[in-house]
């Protein structure tokens, strides 16, 4: 590792330009690569802890409760996001999506779980799903990311809750008994101890399993009125079941609301939170509507277009991992997510992978990609907002860690602040809060180590996001020393060939290109920026980089 990171000496300045992709008004600009869900690299960010606008923390709803450590409002916003959009971060980082934890109007009190008074800062804990909370933003903030996002390639992805409302406070009551259950607290030793209960004390269960028709809780018809807009929201409401015949049961109501924001705004996917303890029929409706509601956006806005991908969906089916294959085993059932209703999911088992060698990792998620979950495919990370066994904690290991995930077949999430070793360990919290702190702007500015980590990130995440091959294409060993592969991907008239060298020799060095790259074909290092032809099968590099990325010069 040290002879890694001495070799890591790359100036920001001298990074890939991303795309722009700027639209014209007749019709949406093509990309010359195109985007592949399946080998996007994803970045996830929790809303009020990436980035503050104008370093103003504005306070709503009276929210001035001492909470515990990292547990309020930090004052990070949709516009603080947009401005970085804007500035180019997520381009050098070969970003092509980016996964905000869930921006609806929260639960206005605060609650303590155990862990210290905690208001509804991560998103979680929804009060109304029509709206956003201001903490966050406004819908017109949220107009102008997805625009300042599509306009350089960006996918946005929101998080989507359908399971439970927010806890009950004082100030925000429990939804009505048809709605939601409060207990019993789900025991996870069969699937109806998964679903049919809270996922915690205080949680309320919406009821998803029912189709039984509810009327509208009476504090959101108040609190509608008291905003003027209940006969808007209603007659929106009619015209959802109306069209689409269902009941008006709990799960069609947050189906229909979140659906919405796909019409309004052109969003791209959305990841569904708790995805187990739901009855799974609901995201096939779900998934159903999101597509309706794509191309209803598509027919209104032809010439904001980005191109001919279906709506994308990601669950997080806590606990899955790639080796189930396309089932999650509740000891007593066994469910398919991918056929009721999801694109993709969420791979808990990355982090385990990620300790074994480059070429165990590579081979196993190609096999299973390429074979099982062929038409599918799995999100991997390394750290995330809930998980407190991250791959790195100690952030010792961040250059080995970026290359594992950014390399790795299936799409890679970057969760804010990987990119950046942003600390995982914050004294005087508890609980997940020790994995949300702010995100570290200044270290990114100032700090010479920390620009190195960054700077191998960006490299390979540029590589990742012009080569769909990375993520979504065919793995094969070429060498064992120096460990060299390729990828290879075609969809249509679009292919896409690479060759990777991991852990070289600083200096010259000989890599082997197998049958990837035809005799005499001109090469570059994507790495150094160097280029070299193709000579006896090999091409020779030299840098004072131990990683060469190798892609057709253009």
């Amino acid at each position: 590792m040290k002879k890694q990171a001495l070799a890591i000496t790359l100036a920001l300045s001298s990074l890939f330009c991303g795309y722009t992709n700027a639209q014209k008004k007749s019709s949406p600009k093509k990309e010359t690569t195109p985007f592949v869900w399946e080998g996007a690299n994803l970045y996830f960010l929790l809303t009020d802890r990436f980035n503050d606008d104008n370093n103003k923390k504005e306070i709503y709803f009276d929210r001035t409760k001492t909470t515990g450590k990292l547990r309020g409002f930090e004052g990070g916003n949709i516009k603080g996001i947009t401005k970085k959009i804007e500035e180019g971060y997520f381009t050098k980082l070969g970003i092509n999506a980016i996964w905000l934890t869930p921006i609806v109007e929260q639960i206005h009190d605060g609650v303590d779980e155990g862990t210290g008074l905690s208001y509804g800062f991560h998103g979680y804990w929804a009060k109304d799903w029509t709206a956003l909370d201001p903490n966050f933003g406004t819908k017109k903030d949220l107009a102008d990311l997805v625009k300042k996002a599509h306009a350089k390639g960006i996918r946005i992805v929101l998080d989507g809750v359908i399971n439970h409302t927010g806890p009950v406070t004082a100030n925000d009551p429990v939804w009505p008994s048809e709605w939601v259950r409060t207990s019993p607290q789900c025991d996870y030793k069969t699937f109806e101890g998964t679903t049919a209960c809270t996922l915690v004390a205080n949680l309320p269960d919406i009821k998803t399993e029912s189709e039984k028709e509810v009327a509208l809780p009476p504090f959101l018809i108040e609190k509608w009125k008291k905003e003027g807009r209940y006969e808007k929201e209603m007659a929106s409401l009619d015209a959802f079941f109306k069209r689409t015949g269902y009941p008006r049961a709990p799960k069609y109501y947050i189906i229909k609301w979140l659906t919405d924001y796909i019409v309004e705004f052109g969003i791209d996917g959305y990841r569904a939170d708790t995805v187990k303890h739901t009855d799974e029929k609901v995201w096939a409706a779900f998934q159903k509507e999101c597509n309706y509601a794509f191309e209803v956006w598509k027919k209104n806005n032809p010439s904001k277009v980005l191109d001919n991908n279906s709506f994308y969906t990601i669950a997080e089916v806590y606990n899955y991992g790639i080796s189930g294959g396309q089932e999650f085993d509740f000891g007593d059932k066994k469910i398919n997510y991918y056929q009721n209703g999801f694109n993709n999911m969420i791979n808990f088992e990355f982090k385990w992978d990620a300790q074994k060698d480059y070429e165990f990792i590579f081979s196993k998620y190609s096999s299973k990609l390429n074979n099982e979950l062929q038409g599918y495919s799995i999100l991997n990370y390394l750290s995330s907002h809930d998980d407190g066994g991250p791959f790195d904690a100690k952030r010792e290991k961040t250059i080995e860690s970026g290359t594992k995930l950014l390399l790795s077949p299936g799409i890679s999430q970057v969760y804010y602040g990987d990119e950046s070793g942003r600390s995982l360990v914050i004294e005087g919290t508890q609980g997940d809060a020790t994995l949300r702190s702010f995100m570290n702007w200044k270290a990114i500015k100032t700090n010479p180590e920390t620009q190195k980590t960054l700077a191998h990130w960006q490299k390979l995440g540029q590589f990742r996001k012009n080569h769909p091959a990375i993520g979504a294409g065919v793995h094969k060993q070429i060498a064992a020393t120096p460990y060299t592969f390729s990828r290879y991907f075609s969809n249509g008239n679009f292919t896409d060939q690479v060759v990777v060298a991991l852990d070289v020799n600083l200096g010259t060095k000989e890599i082997p290109v197998g049958t990837i790259f035809a005799e005499g074909t001109l090469l570059r290092d994507a790495y150094s920026n160097q280029e070299a032809k193709v000579t006896n099968g090999k091409v020779t590099i030299n840098s004072n980089f131990t990683f060469v990325l190798l892609e057709a010069k253009k």
